[in-house]
């Protein structure tokens, strides 16, 4: 399973194996609550893990030299902790899925884009702290297209 990440459940501490391409909303295997659902996503596995996902996916378009991108890293996971069984969040490093970046349109990171259905819905380029991340996506979750 090379998409597939150890997390640790915030509610009751259990270790449970997610898979960024699951089917359907990951639960904890020993109290049942949602568990964030934040994964690495590549070109092979974009269709199940983005395209084909039962809930939004959040995006994250970053590279490991990106001060930026390290900023915003942990206001990204705060949202796949808070939003858990609403949200995926997957991360995409541009050094390595190049391809992906370019199939988008990235041309600064971070970049994070909301894909609803399938399709990119919004995105916002540059660092955002927390509370702004949060409340654009708390905006743009179930809105109407634009």
């Amino acid at each position: 399973m090379s998409d597939s990440k150890v997390l640790t459940c915030p509610s009751c501490a259990q270790k449970n194996r997610v898979q960024i391409s699951a089917a359907g909303v990951p639960h904890c295997a020993k109290c049942g609550k949602p568990l964030p659902w934040l994964g690495e996503v590549s070109g092979a596995d974009f269709g199940l893990a983005v395209e084909s996902s039962p809930v939004p996916v959040l995006l994250d378009f970053w590279a490991p030299w990106c001060g930026p991108c390290r900023m915003v890293a942990p206001a990204v996971e705060k949202v796949a902790v808070d939003l858990a069984g609403r949200i995926k969040v997957a991360k995409v490093n541009t050094d390595e899925q190049p391809q992906l970046g370019e199939r988008f349109g990235v041309r600064s990171i971070p970049t994070l884009v909301l894909f609803e259905n399938g399709r990119e819905k919004e995105r916002v380029v540059g660092a955002r702290p927390a509370a702004e991340l949060r409340s654009w996506l708390d905006s743009k979750l179930h809105a109407p297209a634009r």
